[in-house]
């Protein structure tokens, strides 16, 4: 009964990710039911910029042109974040022929203020705040300078693409430029309220609510739309994250670890799988991995568990390991990051599994993950009967005893050992000890 509920939950996780991930992608949400004016379809840009998002994004453009939207509104609250993700949505954006505005409702910070100066317009609220664009690492130091070279270009452009003067783009980004009349002397990057941005010509009003934003576009008999982000793409966007991804793969890794040294399937097992899942389906639904990529993780799926219940001295694990990150390999955007990735999993998990095995792995818990049975004599188990009766039976010695060799009881020659003295040939003995096949004896004085 066991083993079945531990199937039937593996099982029903399975179920409840593949329902997920096939929620309908489009979620559209329309005050209006019908009109004849033109179609604003508000998009929501919010959290971290990520290649999830940009595949939400690329998902709402594409369902907003094709329902006839005249204008698209990005509405904007975030910190910032990839800078390879943030250049595909602004080459979204200068690709669409209808006009895009940004509408910020909060911040649109590092990554977020180079979208929003690819946009047609940049409309705040009284509270926005725009620009502190400086690239930098995984790490969080200043990143290198030829990629600072190349991001102060792509600032300076997106500037000039609408019309802006480039040099506060540039201030964004670099903090030598000495701008102490907007607060940003040198040795501090540029940080635009929605007044400065709208004196200097970032911003092109300031509004409190969306009817306001219409009144401003002219566009007050307007059928309004809304992009609203499904559970799945949440999930997937979470996924996709640069620091969520190793934490996945290292949970995954170390619970496959910890399955094979266990009977059967269980816990580990399960949180292995999930994690494993989570990272692969969440790359496929933002539109990463392809049909080859999800050949190579069943594949490595089902070698991984041949491995588990047919023991195959680790040729069949090595296998469907050796798959699933080939399958990873391809499902990921960024082949660097996923190495990167890799690395730190193996790291973690080899740390992890070693101080769980030293220290928990004959207590608490982890005696239902570890296989720790022996067969000792305290438990039964012995290789020949041990015959108690024959203690106390006297016999000759037919060979000297050095300490070992054969004397004779009545009718029967037994294989003897003595305590570890020297007896000699013809000598009386008596049996003091039994334990399988070890008869012990020791010389009788006269």
């Amino acid at each position: 009964m066991g083993e079945r509920r531990q199937w039937l939950a593996v099982s029903l996780l399975l179920f409840v990710v593949v329902c997920c991930f096939l929620v309908p992608a489009s979620a559209v949400h329309s005050n209006e039911e019908q009109g004849d004016g033109p179609l604003v379809y508000y998009i929501p840009v919010e959290q971290t910029v990520e290649r999830g998002l940009e595949a939400f994004m690329k998902r709402s453009f594409e369902t907003a042109i094709a329902e006839g939207a005249t204008h698209l509104v990005l509405e904007m609250d975030t910190p910032g974040g990839a800078v390879d993700a943030a250049g595909d949505i602004a080459t979204l954006i200068q690709e669409t022929d209808i006009p895009v505005i940004t509408f910020v409702r909060s911040k649109a910070i590092s990554a977020g203020a180079y979208i929003a100066l690819n946009t047609d317009q940049i409309i705040m609220t009284p509270r926005a705040t725009m620009g502190s664009a400086k690239v930098i690492d995984g790490a969080g130091n200043a990143a290198e300078e030829k990629t600072q070279s190349y991001w102060l270009a792509e600032m300076r452009g997106a500037a000039e693409l609408n019309g802006r003067d480039p040099v506060y783009a540039a201030a964004m980004a670099d903090e030598r430029i000495d701008l102490p009349e907007l607060g940003a002397p040198a040795g501090e990057l540029l940080t635009l309220t929605a007044d400065q941005a709208l004196e200097i010509d970032y911003a092109e009003a300031i509004v409190t609510s969306r009817e306001e934003l219409l009144a401003h576009l002219g566009l007050e008999d307007a059928v309004e739309r809304e992009m609203e982000i499904t559970f799945a793409e949440q999930l997937a966007r979470f996924v996709t994250h640069p620091i969520v991804i190793p934490i996945l793969l290292s949970v995954g890794s170390l619970g496959l670890v910890l399955e094979l040294y266990s009977p059967g399937f269980g816990i580990p097992g399960i949180m292995g799988i999930s994690a494993l899942l989570l990272f692969f389906f969440g790359h496929m639904f933002a539109g990463f991995a392809g049909l080859e990529a999800l050949i190579l993780f069943i594949v490595g799926f089902i070698l991984i568990l041949v491995e588990i219940f047919v023991p195959g001295f680790g040729i069949f694990g090595l296998l469907g390991v050796g798959a699933l990150i080939g399958g990873m390999l391809l499902a990921s955007f960024s082949t660097t990051l996923m190495l990167i990735s890799l690395a730190i999993a193996f790291v973690v998990t080899a740390i992890a599994a070693l101080f769980i095995f030293r220290y928990f792995g004959q207590r608490g818990p982890m005696k239902r993950v570890i296989h720790t049975d022996s067969t000792s004599t305290e438990k039964g188990y012995i290789s020949n009967v041990t015959r108690s009766e024959l203690i106390g039976a006297k016999g000759e010695t037919l060979t000297p005893l050095r300490p070992s060799g054969s004397a004779i009881f009545g009718k029967e020659r037994l294989d003897v050992v003595t305590e570890g003295s020297y007896i000699g040939q013809g000598k009386q003995v008596e049996i003091v000890y039994t334990a399988g096949s070890r008869i012990v004896v020791r010389e009788v004085k006269e």
